[in-house]
């Protein structure tokens, strides 16, 4: 009974978190400026990979493997919003007009 539940649950979280990362792909192609672009991505980077890396840590009986799923997640939830600011400072920095270009296109 636990271990359907297990996969149940495993399941469930996995696919949650395939669909954020879908969203956040389709979304590249949907928005028009770029850091639009990147917060879309961003949210569904970190969003997704939490998803997916907790289902993961829930079909796993070896606490080692847990515990390495966790630190992968750590380390993405530091470095992802980290590096997407940097390239948004610099996408502000560099571009004379961006008031200009914070359009989106008609869903």
């Amino acid at each position: 009974m636990l271990d359907w539940f297990r996969f149940v649950l495993t399941a469930v979280l996995m696919l949650a978190g395939l669909f954020v990362l879908l969203v956040g792909v389709v979304s590249q192609y949907r928005f028009r400026y770029v850091l639009n672009r990147m917060h879309a991505a961003s949210m569904g980077d970190s969003l997704g990979l939490l998803l997916v890396l907790t289902g993961l840590c829930v079909s796993q009986n070896d606490g080692w493997v847990i515990l390495k799923y966790l630190l992968t997640a750590l380390f993405l939830w530091l470095t992802s919003p980290t590096g997407s600011h940097l390239i948004a400072r610099l996408e502000l920095t560099t571009n004379d007009h961006p008031e200009q270009e914070m359009e989106m296109i008609d869903l």
